[in-house]
């Protein structure tokens, strides 16, 4: 019986040198490059907003610069030698540190324990959870006038109760200590809740089931609480310092209305309250209109943000290293 061969001839392979088509080269390109497309507004807006009026501040502290005047002089470093030895700049940085420490610690751990309470099993859960950002909505300008009010020396509601248990009343404004604690006590109240929403978010991402075994295990809820919840919330917590010392060191609007009347810039008679922008607004603008001498300022306060910023980036490195789980071979392995 003759064998059938197969007449068809064999597929030749496709040249080398062939070009792909068209539209394969247009979707290379917009896989490779439509990502910085997408990317681009943010970086444009930020160069013209953030990049060049920091980059002018710069050249801008490098002059004696009277907004009052013609033409600017420039003096290159003698504005920051200055101000290395001027004791009212660094009076302000010492309010500036004192009123961050007292608002920020106290403000971070009730936001921690309000967020605790508020992740429990509650009646009307989020009627509570929208009123505890009740004071971050509400205009800072009303906030000031009623704690200013609150802390008043002759008729405030604060002395009248340290009265009522024998306390001499406290001089709010004048007094440099005093005046630290009513602001803090202002900035704590306006963005506790802002906080504990943030850390309310993070803790309902936390599996239930490790809490189930805790509770199967005898621990009670403190103890979850320290074991379970406040680790699994480092990050949160370490994101929630960042902010809130950006804040802390740009602190302006709360000190500033406090210290209502005739030069309230200074933060008080003595300079008592007087925060880094504060004394960066007094010489840039009125009374002094030294622009460059303001610039400056803001430039060791941009300084002094990125310090603290550097020292937090090198905490959340070491966090997440010391979490990173082992992805190495184990010897033995049987690939």
């Amino acid at each position: 019986m003759a064998l059938q061969l197969d007449a068809r001839p064999p597929a030749t392979p496709a040249p080398r040198g062939t070009r792909p088509s068209r539209a394969g080269r247009l979707s290379r390109i917009d896989a490779k490059y439509s990502p910085y497309l997408y990317i681009a507004p943010f970086f444009v807006v930020f160069a013209i907003f953030g990049a060049w009026p920091l980059a002018y501040t710069f050249w801008v502290s490098l002059h004696d610069w009277d907004l009052l005047g013609s033409d600017p002089t420039f003096v290159g470093a003698d504005n920051y030698t200055r101000l290395l030895v001027d004791s009212d700049f660094w009076h302000s940085v010492v309010n500036t540190l004192g009123i961050f420490v007292i608002s920020t610690v106290p403000q971070l751990l009730a936001a921690l324990w309000l967020a605790n309470l508020l992740n429990r099993q509650l009646r009307m859960r989020t009627g509570w959870r929208m009123a505890v950002l009740v004071p971050n909505v509400t205009s800072t300008a009303a906030v000031a006038i009623v704690f200013g009010v609150l802390f008043g020396r002759e008729f405030g509601m604060i002395n009248w109760l340290l009265e009522l248990v024998g306390v001499d009343g406290i001089e709010w404004k004048s007094n440099r200590f005093a005046s630290w604690i009513a602001i803090s006590t202002m900035v704590d109240w306006r963005w506790t809740g802002y906080n504990a929403l943030i850390f309310l978010a993070a803790m309902q991402a936390i599996p239930r089931d490790l809490y189930e075994a805790a509770a199967i295990d005898g621990a009670n809820r403190a103890r979850q609480f320290w074991t379970i919840t406040v680790p699994l919330l480092k990050p949160t917590i370490i994101f929630c310092v960042i902010i809130s010392t950006i804040g802390g060191l740009q602190l302006f609007t709360e000190p500033r209305l406090f210290h209502s009347g005739t030069n309230a810039i200074r933060g008080g008679p003595m300079r008592e309250s007087q925060t880094m922008t504060m004394y960066m607004f007094e010489n840039a603008f009125a009374p002094y209109y030294n622009f460059g001498y303001g610039s400056a300022v803001a430039w060791l306060l941009f300084a002094l943000i990125a310090i603290v910023a550097a020292i937090n980036v090198l905490i959340i490195r070491r966090l997440g290293a010391g979490a990173r789980p082992d992805t190495g071979k184990r010897k033995g392995s049987s690939r």
